[in-house]
């Protein structure tokens, strides 16, 4: 392991809101940070030290810019993996390639989830609709009908609650190449883990936020969780230190939870910081951002304690952020905005934080 020294440059792949989050927290230790994206411009420019336009299939811009940092990571997975293999001998690449090809397709996920020990919903692959019929027959209704890959937010998805909605999710999704069918499962409480792993195999782990969805959009962040999802975060946590080091994994990660009767069961992983972490900015001992980028230049991860008894974080979606004056005037409230500069319905335009409890 090396140490990279402040003023060194940690490359990103990805210049959204989380690739602005983690040059603010590079920036903080002395660290500039370079990002690689195809738009001209987007989130993250406003903090970065340098803008690189290029598309994330150019293979030989990857290596150029590999070449003009010391270490390169990724701050969303949906990149195709084969390019980002040119970057291994030109520069330090973390998380593990192996990380982001699990993380970017549901099959591969779920599989190797399962076989780290994980509890998942039923679930079945679907190429065709007889594999739909079949897929239905054999797992039942209620369930949902995924992309295998390119899905979040709720995007990509279409739910069958009885067998007259096979028809319509098919012809929604069909296009999209392999899908898979999931039971839906019944649960209380939704929550994640939020991960940290050195380049020595250290790991720290942040309180459970407990998630609250709408539209299949993260809506708030709770920390303290439920006294239900708290029962299930030690056995979450065994998992997921599993899971980290079968990937030998450096960095931040998130998996999410639904908290079921029968424990915890995982529904999916991003190999990345999360937007249920965006809380631990102001609400714990170190973000997990600033944790990330520690563990990309090799330095030991920063503690994760709560930094107030209780934490609440909500997104800014669409319309959300029109209000900035109202939450910019509460003295309690943390507002973060992400520098977009159209407010479209289910955006992410910002978020804001509320410290609970002192």
């Amino acid at each position: 392991m090396t140490t990279l020294p402040p003023g060194s440059t940690i490359g990103i792949i990805g210049g959204g809101q989380l690739g602005r989050m983690l040059s603010i927290a590079a920036a903080q230790i002395g660290y500039r940070c370079h990002i690689f994206a195809p738009e001209e411009s987007g989130p993250a420019a406003d903090v970065c030290a340098k803008w690189v336009q290029g598309d994330y299939s150019d293979s030989a811009a990857l290596a150029a810019f590999a070449d003009d940092v010391d270490v390169v990571t990724f701050e969303f997975e949906n990149v195709e993996p084969d390019p980002l293999r040119s970057i291994a001998a030109h520069a330090p690449l973390y998380p593990p390639i192996d990380a982001l090809e699990i993380g970017q397709d549901r099959i591969r996920e779920k599989t190797f989830a399962a076989d780290c020990g994980a509890r998942t919903a039923d679930w079945a692959e679907v190429n065709s609709r007889a594999d739909l019929d079949a897929a239905i027959t054999k797992i039942g209704t209620p369930a949902i009908l995924k992309t295998t890959r390119f899905g979040y937010d709720g995007k990509g998805q279409a739910r069958i609650i009885k067998l007259g909605d096979a028809d319509i999710a098919w012809d929604a999704l069909s296009d999209a190449g392999t899908l898979i069918l999931e039971k839906m499962v019944p649960f209380a409480h939704e929550f994640s883990l939020l991960i940290a792993r050195d380049q020595q195999g250290s790991i720290a782990f942040w309180d459970a936020p407990e998630n609250v969805h709408k539209d299949g959009i993260l809506a708030t962040s709770t920390v303290p969780a439920h006294p239900k999802v708290l029962e299930q975060v030690p056995a979450a946590r065994a998992l997921a230190r599993r899971i980290a080091e079968k990937l030998n994994y450096v960095g931040v990660f998130a998996i999410e939870f639904f908290a079921s009767d029968e424990g915890p069961v995982f529904n999916e992983m991003a190999p990345r910081v999360h937007n249920s972490g965006h809380w631990t900015i102001e609400g714990a001992v170190t973000s997990q951002f600033e944790n990330h980028i520690r563990a990309v230049i090799g330095l030991p991860l920063g503690g994760t304690k709560l930094a107030a008894p209780g934490v609440e974080m909500r997104n800014l979606i669409g319309a959300d952020a029109d209000k900035w004056l109202e939450w910019a005037s509460d003295p309690l409230t943390h507002l973060h905005l992400y520098g977009k500069h159209e407010a479209r319905a289910g955006r992410k335009m910002g978020h804001i934080t509320r410290l609970t409890g002192l």
